[in-house]
């Protein structure tokens, strides 16, 4: 039987945003984000763990080969959010919120679009030690 299997690829990154809510004003944004709404930006050391799921391949063994996951990551990813302010170098936090939850959906985005539709892949973003998100959930 070629049971369903996870395999799994982590990475990092370094990155600056803001969270503000620009229809809110300075005291509701202070009293909801506190040091994350900072107007000189703060930064993390993202943890990225990239989770991918499906029926090994018969010929190679692979779920995805992790040369291949590897790549993806940095291409779509690492080279795009690595050192840079989320919200002034990435047009898709223009006008979205760079929470870690909205990082992680937009990184499953990116990925999903450049993995096989019959694996299922999922994204663990850890912007500390304690705080993390996952999407799909």
């Amino acid at each position: 039987m070629n049971a369903k299997t996870a395999v799994f690829r982590r990475e990092h990154f370094n990155a600056a945003h803001r969270l503000n809510n620009p229809s809110w004003d300075a005291e509701t944004n202070n009293a909801v984000f506190g040091k994350c709404n900072n107007p000189h930006f703060h930064g993390h050391n993202y943890e990225l763990i990239v989770k991918v799921t499906g029926h090994p391949d018969p010929d190679t063994g692979y779920v995805i080969d992790m040369k291949l996951l590897s790549e993806l990551i940095k291409t779509h990813v690492l080279d795009r959010y690595d050192h840079r302010n989320l919200n002034l170098d990435c047009p898709e936090f223009a006008t979205l919120n760079p929470t870690a939850e909205n990082i992680a959906r937009i990184i499953w985005e990116m990925l999903r679009k450049q993995i096989d539709e019959q694996l299922d892949v999922q994204v663990r973003l850890y912007e500390t030690e304690r705080n993390f998100v996952e999407y799909p959930a």
